[in-house]
């Protein structure tokens, strides 16, 4: 049989070193199917077959973040709804940065334009959410778009998108262009360019560095792989350094300097070192949320990122180095003067000796039925130092941003910028696909596993054969509120928790993970939770480890504001269902904090 476009795209994405794509049947790339099956014999790629198209698509986004830059994510969808579905993961992996390739069926061309059955245009349809996007409509065209999509992706760390028409994908493959005029001879590979600023802004960045006498540091994921070369800067300037959310797995939380996660579900000692600061040094970092950072006019900054686009737009920068967090940390480290007096320091190890003090005594109060703190804190006391943790978005989030301890080689990410729910679960799964020897474990709230997560047990179940580590764990916080939505209402708003949007349905969930031929695990005391991860760590296939918590635990920022009080206030005295368990709750949590001070 000729080799099929269908075929050749497979076997280009192999060259590029694709291993594996995530995505969905459906008629729209039924050359593709064939072709797939056709493929294992020549090494693949695999097709990871997910319940849902917006699932492959944060896998496909998940691999990306946890494989490194230099690696692509890839998915695949039929034409018209399955097209659809994957842009909630797409537009994940392009706010957050990724390298994804989406490839997508479409009507043979024949049938455009004529109002057809699922005929979308689908070059407007993906056009906000990639960098690079096109339709093959001659064979000789596939080369040179799959050889830019992929290298765009990587370069600029984006979505790319390639439609492919049904009749196209099943025509005879063109390997090499005719040699005619408006031919096109393209080819694989990419190389990470070295992106330096130049000197005199290296120099001018060291100076005011060296004139700072409070100098903080704030982390993001653009600085991973960079975490020798901050332990060195922060050592020299005697900061403290804190991490956004992508960035958490940038430094391990055992360093005494390290101040936690930052913002609304940050930590005390981030709060109070960026009050303080004079002097702020960003680094590949894109946090939003200005009234976390110092006050305008407060501090001096340097910032490093390797985009231009994304700097200087956070915070008023007196020296913006454009490059590579790690190259340019090794250029700015000769030029840096270690300071002597280390009064910032001490001042800084200080508070975050007093945090994790905090932490534990909120973690250990009791709670009806279970402190949900309790859950990320007995974790940190377990956690294999190889281990991987995916969180999704909701109140689950503010106990792994804050309660959880990553070591130095955990990884761990979430959906940082786009924040949505439900990708916490694709994330885990493709992790234990790009990882199978390391375990996984996933933070995802009742919520969010209802909406998408809780099919692709099934999609657990269907590949776990082939992990010799069967340690995959899903830990799902049962509540029966969307409850970081709840607390919003009452802080943000001043409105009681309406249950009619608000309660969610009781749900075996741990049972239902044994019905899908995983282990359940159920934890409902306090108590018991270390022995339980226990259990599930050393499970010998993977886990629905469900713990019933009590909503009533507040995720305490670390500072609250006059109106969040008055809000609040508000929201307590309009008859919120909840009173009595809210302020009893939020006054214990309120407590450890003055005990520790």
């Amino acid at each position: 049989m000729s080799e099929l476009v269908a075929d050749y795209v497979l076997k280009r994405l192999r060259e590029w070193g694709v291993e594996r794509i995530y995505g969905f049947p459906g008629d729209g790339i039924n050359a593709f199917l064939g072709a797939l099956d056709r493929a294992q014999e020549q090494g693949g790629p695999e097709f990871i077959q997910a319940r849902h198209e917006e699932m492959a698509a944060f896998m496909a986004c998940g691999h990306a973040k946890f494989t490194g830059p230099d690696s692509i994510g890839v998915c695949m969808a039929t034409s018209g709804p399955g097209a659809v579905h994957l842009l909630n993961g797409l537009y994940d992996a392009k706010l957050d940065h990724q390298p994804v390739l989406a490839i997508v069926g479409q009507q043979k061309r024949t049938s455009l334009g004529a109002h057809y059955q699922q005929e979308i245009a689908l070059e407007t349809l993906f056009a906000d959410v990639s960098e690079f996007v096109q339709m093959c409509t001659e064979p000789a065209q596939m080369r040179h778009l799959i050889d830019r999509a992929i290298r765009i992706a990587l370069d600029r760390k984006t979505v790319c998108t390639i439609i492919v028409p049904n009749d196209v994908a099943e025509m005879k493959a063109v390997e090499s262009p005719p040699r005619e005029h408006g031919s096109v001879y393209s080819s694989i590979g990419y190389n990470r360019p070295r992106v330096l600023p130049q000197e005199s802004d290296i120099q001018h960045a060291a100076e005011i560095l060296n004139e700072g006498e409070k100098v903080a540091i704030l982390i993001g994921q653009g600085a991973r792989g960079a975490a020798d070369e901050i332990e060195q800067v922060a050592d020299l300037l005697g900061a403290g350094v804190a991490k956004a959310l992508l960035g958490k797995d940038v430094l391990p939380d055992a360093l005494p300097w390290v101040t936690g996660s930052i913002g609304l579900l940050g930590t005390i000692p981030s709060h109070d070192m960026m009050g303080d600061c004079d002097t702020l040094l960003m680094i590949g970092t894109s946090f939003p949320y200005a009234e976390f950072l110092p006050k305008e006019g407060q501090a001096k900054c340097v910032e490093i990122d390797l985009q231009a686009s994304m700097i200087a737009i956070r915070y008023p920068v007196n020296a913006q180095l454009i490059g590579d967090a790690k190259e340019t940390l090794k250029a700015l480290i000769p030029h840096l003067i270690r300071k002597e007096d280390r009064g910032w320091r001490e001042e800084i190890e200080q508070g975050v000796t007093r945090w994790w003090e905090i932490v534990e005594k909120r973690a250990l109060e009791d709670a009806n039925p279970m402190n949900p703190q309790r859950v990320a804190h007995e974790l940190s006391n377990v956690l294999p130092d190889d281990a991987i943790i995916t969180a999704d978005s909701g109140s689950s989030t503010n106990w792994y941003a804050r309660q959880v301890k990553l070591k130095k080689g955990n990884l761990g990410s979430l959906s940082g910028t786009l924040a949505t729910m439900v990708p916490g679960v694709p994330y885990a799964i493709a992790a234990k696909f790009a990882f199978p020897n390391r375990p996984v474990i996933c933070f995802v709230g009742d919520g969010a596993f209802q909406m998408l997560g809780m099919n692709e047990m099934l999609t657990v179940k269907r590949y776990m054969d082939r992990w010799d580590d069967k340690r995959l764990i899903f830990c799902v916080f049962n509540n029966q509120d969307l409850n970081q939505v709840t607390w919003e209402q009452r802080v943000m708003e001043g409105d009681p928790k309406y249950p009619g949007t608000q309660w969610i349905p009781d749900f075996e969930y741990a049972k239902y993970g044994e019905l899908c031929g995983l282990k359940g695990i159920f934890c409902d005391n306090g108590d018991d939770m270390r022995a339980a991860w226990e259990e599930a760590l050393s499970a010998g296939s993977p886990v629905v480890l469900e713990v019933k918590t009590d909503p009533d635990v507040p995720p305490l920022p670390p500072h609250i504001t006059r109106e969040q009080a008055q809000k609040m206030t508000k929201a307590m005295l309009s008859g919120d269902p909840d009173f009595t368990g809210v302020m009893e709750k939020s006054l214990r949590g309120k407590l450890a904090e003055f005990l520790t001070r």
